[in-house]
């Protein structure tokens, strides 16, 4: 069986730079090297990485990490934490968009809204999550969206453009929500948060996923899937959120692998 991780934020392993909270992670845990990664990975069965950009550095690395890689491609994003920065800058507008002309990127995000913390205005997020949905839009590429309590305003934005294409990250918000994102043809990623979740109803809208709308992500080095909770995640666990997907929506393992694979081979077109 074959895997995609869609969603990790490995490329600053190893590495100085990166976005400050997730190289901070990698740097507590120096045996956790890239190539570490991408081998338990691999030897797990999955085969496929996506390396998800916050800012504008972090997203040069993960290109960088992607283009010195095989099977590893790259999304540049602005996440809502770090939109202040960005969303009145216009030379740092004009840096992000213009790295999007590099290979190996597949993907715009992640971005969206967040106001479960606010690390960053609601304006300004709002600015930046239009400025990254008109670059997509512009160079024909899927959206990565990071949205959290924010739905309300997600939706009018979004429904402001056509031919929109992407996935919702790290999705645990409701039944309402789920339907309106199929209705606009949207996937949906899943990670290690389904296997520690209690509330029957958010069980039973990990259930509704139709398998035509459902891919997989670690996050990593973020949310650990059960039983491996307490340590650093790393894109091989994916395995683990597949394995508990299928025993929850009683389907084989080999029908979700094949199913998550080919829906994220055709969103990211890896090829």
């Amino acid at each position: 069986m074959n895997f995609v991780d869609t969603h990790c934020h490995i490329q600053s392993a190893g590495s100085v730079s990166g976005e400050r909270t997730t190289a901070e992670i990698w740097s507590k845990n120096p045996q956790l090297t890239a190539a570490n990664l991408i081998a338990e990975a691999t030897a797990a069965g999955v085969r496929k990485l996506v390396c998800v950009g916050c800012d504008l550095a972090d997203s040069q690395l993960a290109v960088a990490f992607a283009q010195s890689r095989s099977k590893v491609w790259a999304s540049i994003g602005i996440h809502p934490h770090e939109a202040k920065t960005y969303a009145h800058d216009a030379l740092a507008q004009a840096a992000f968009e213009n790295l999007a002309n590099q290979p190996k990127i597949v993907a715009i995000g992640e971005c969206g809204l967040d106001y479960f913390y606010n690390h960053s205005s609601k304006g300004d997020q709002i600015a930046a999550l239009h400025l990254q949905i008109q670059l997509a839009l512009k160079r024909s590429l899927p959206l990565i969206f990071h949205v959290r309590e924010a739905f309300d305003d997600f939706w009018p934005i979004f429904e402001q453009y056509e031919g929109i294409r992407g996935v919702l990250h790290s999705f645990t918000d409701s039944q309402q929500n789920l339907d309106r994102a199929v209705a606009h043809n949207l996937l949906i990623g899943v990670n290690g948060i389904v296997t520690f979740v209690k509330q029957p109803l958010q069980l039973a809208v990990y259930k509704a996923i139709p398998l035509k709308n459902l891919i997989l992500e670690t996050d990593a080095p973020f949310l650990t899937p059960t039983p491996y909770r307490g340590t650093v995640n790393g894109p091989k666990h994916v395995v683990q959120v597949a394995t508990f997907l299928s025993r929850l929506r009683s389907v084989e393992l080999s029908e979700l692998a094949a199913a998550t694979t080919t829906n994220a081979n055709r969103l990211f077109s890896l090829v």
